[in-house]
Formats: C-alpha cells, sequence, structure tokens
C-alpha cells in the first residue's frame, strides 16, 4: 500500500508551507486575498482534481497516439453557506484542441475512463459533491 507524506509550517498569520517531496507550497488564508502570498486550502482540492485527471487524460491520449496543440482543464467550486463549508458542487470543464476532429471520440474514451476508472481524487470528490464534467473543444 502507498503512503504519502506532507508536512506544514506555520510561517506567520494564516500563512503556512507545505512540504512534500522536496517541494514547497504557501498556503495563505488571509481574508484579503489582494496581499495572499500562496494559495487556500479548499482550492487545492480543485487544482489537485485537475492535476489527477489531467495526468490519467494526457497519458491515455498519447497512448491512443492522440494529436493536440492545447490541453487545459477549467475548474469551479460551490461552496454550502453552512460551516464547516464545503463543496456541494463541482465543475470540471476539459478543453482541447485537436489536429483531427476525428478523435473527439477517443478524447471522451479518455476523459470517461480517468472519471470512472483511474483517478482517485474524482472519487474523493463525488463523495462529498455534485462533479460535473464537460469538454470544450477549441
Amino acid at each position: 500500500m502507498a503512503t504519502h507524506y506532507s508536512e506544514l509550517k506555520w510561517i506567520d498569520e494564516l500563512k503556512f508551507d507545505a512540504f512534500q517531496n522536496g517541494k514547497t507550497i504557501r498556503i495563505d488564508a488571509n481574508p484579503d486575498e489582494s496581499v495572499t502570498t500562496g494559495v487556500r486550502p479548499k482550492a487545492l482540492i480543485l487544482t489537485s482534481l485537475a492535476g489527477c485527471t489531467a495526468i490519467d487524460v494526457i497519458d491515455m491520449l498519447k497512448k491512443m497516439r492522440v494529436g493536440f496543440s492545447e490541453f487545459s482543464i477549467k475548474v469551479s467550486g460551490e461552496l454550502t453557506e453552512e460551516d464547516p463549508k464545503t463543496y456541494q458542487t463541482v465543475k470540471l470543464t476539459y478543453r482541447i484542441e485537436l489536429k483531427d476532429e476525428a478523435d473527439r471520440s477517443k478524447v471522451e474514451k479518455a476523459v470517461n475512463l480517468s472519471q470512472e476508472k483511474y483517478c482517485g481524487v474524482t472519487a474523493m470528490v463525488r463523495k462529498f459533491a455534485d462533479l460535473q464534467v464537460g469538454i470544450d473543444y477549441l
């Protein structure tokens, strides 16, 4: 069984540095977002979701020999009103520019496999939020 580790160190006010595999991520929950020096902890869940499924999809598209020139994922999350505020709805949109429009079915297959079988972060997010998935072809 794989085990992941992360360490968090308080810097000052609501700033922390998270250390993982020799890399540092600054977390900052200052209410004034114009002066924050890092990312918000809840939003990291959305980033993790995008990263997990992107790895799956890109890996599959390469194996399927799908040519594309652009790929990105947009994620937004709607929080509940009551505390503890959690994501109730998460919208995930894959954005891809294909070299051959005939490859759309391969893109859809890769996205479905990631969403239904491979992406562990997707499985976790589905336990607490309505996950809505779409694909925009550029």
